[in-house]
């Protein structure tokens, strides 16, 4: 079957490769219809790695070695496990992300924590291909009014979905975002939908205009070195960026007993202010990943009743593409906006 495979540093293959395994009682084979590129899927392609487990076995999944990528995506059963619980033909997105389910974090219901935790596309082979062999648990099935263009968001609107729920915000509450690029901008689509006043700050003005169309309330422009945060006195930051600048900013903005979302994923150690943390007994929680079992059909549902691929999506290319229209000009800040691979699609007759 065609996949795409990662083999190096800015070696991605489009090449055949064996189909998937029959799956297991518990699990379904997919045929996969689109699947979206995400910032991760960038830097593992820029650099090879280091969450793709090229040269050294991943410990949880075992798998090392050339790997399909793709973590993001949504297909149609094509053949199902006694036990699966969904039926050939039934359109279902993923969640990418397997657990043990019996280990401590499991237990608890953390199951983006498990000891044993792996993602399909990054730690063994993923959806950028034809057909995919995955843990029934870890989908949902599409209902009839999400069409594919939106029910691929599924994964990423689960992330915001879980930092919204890492938050606790309720209808009302007052919140600021910090950046509204990828997760930022679905993180103020879940929050708008729960009925919280959001506000937006961005290096972007377009950024922001998606962030209104979105739900946002009120948005500001910030500058790099802008020496002081227009907001003041804001019960729950939520900080996207992971950048030393974005924290800083969240920092500045929280209320006294308010509530910082650590968001975004700093590619290297950050300052923290500790002392005013403590000082004004300021929280900071994290957010990582998502719980699929809670988060996954939540999206779903808020895909099916927003539509949001018409403000989120800059394109969707074949799957031939997807170097030369999707990847490199992601490493470059060369696209705003999401990019998906219509894996079913080339740009060759």
């Amino acid at each position: 079957m065609r996949a795409v495979v990662l083999h190096g540093p800015q070696d991605l293959r489009d090449e055949d490769v064996p189909g998937p395994a029959a799956p297991t009682a518990h699990e379904v084979t997919i045929a996969v219809h689109l699947c979206g590129v995400c910032g991760t899927d960038a830097h593992e392609w820029a650099h090879g790695g280091p969450m793709t487990p090229l040269t050294v076995a991943h410990p949880s999944s075992g798998h090392v070695g050339p790997t399909v990528i793709g973590h993001e995506f949504m297909g149609t059963v094509v053949a199902a496990g006694a036990d699966a619980g969904l039926s050939v033909g039934q359109r279902v997105v993923a969640g990418a992300g397997q657990w043990c389910g019996h280990c401590p974090a499991c237990a608890a219901g953390r199951t983006n924590l498990c000891e044993r935790y792996f993602t399909y596309g990054l730690s063994t082979h993923g959806g950028m291909a034809e057909q995919i062999t995955v843990p029934a648990a870890m989908c949902v099935a599409v209902p009839d009014g999400c069409d594919d263009a939106n029910a691929v968001l599924a994964q990423p609107v689960a992330i915001a979905m879980h930092a919204v729920d890492r938050s606790g915000i309720e209808p009302g509450s007052d919140i600021l975002v910090i950046g509204a690029g990828g997760i930022g901008a679905l993180l103020v689509a879940c929050a708008a939908d729960l009925g919280a006043k959001v506000t937006v700050v961005d290096l972007d003005p377009e950024r922001l205009d998606t962030a209104v169309r979105l739900g946002a309330s009120t948005v500001e422009v910030i500058e790099a070195d802008q020496p002081a945060t227009p907001f003041t006195g804001v019960p729950t930051v939520f900080e996207t960026s992971g950048s030393t600048a974005g924290l800083r900013l969240a920092m500045a903005s929280v209320a006294r007993g308010g509530r910082i979302v650590g968001v975004g994923l700093p590619s290297r150690p950050v300052e923290f202010d500790s002392r005013q943390a403590v000082v004004s007994e300021i929280d900071v929680v994290t957010s990582s990943a998502h719980v699929c079992r809670r988060d996954l059909p939540k999206a779903v549902d808020l895909l099916t009743r927003h539509p949001l691929a018409r403000e989120i999506v800059a394109q969707t290319v074949p799957i031939d593409r997807i170097v030369a229209d999707a990847l490199r000009p992601m490493t470059m800040g060369a696209i705003k906006g999401k990019s998906i691979v219509d894996v079913r699609r080339t740009s060759q007759p």
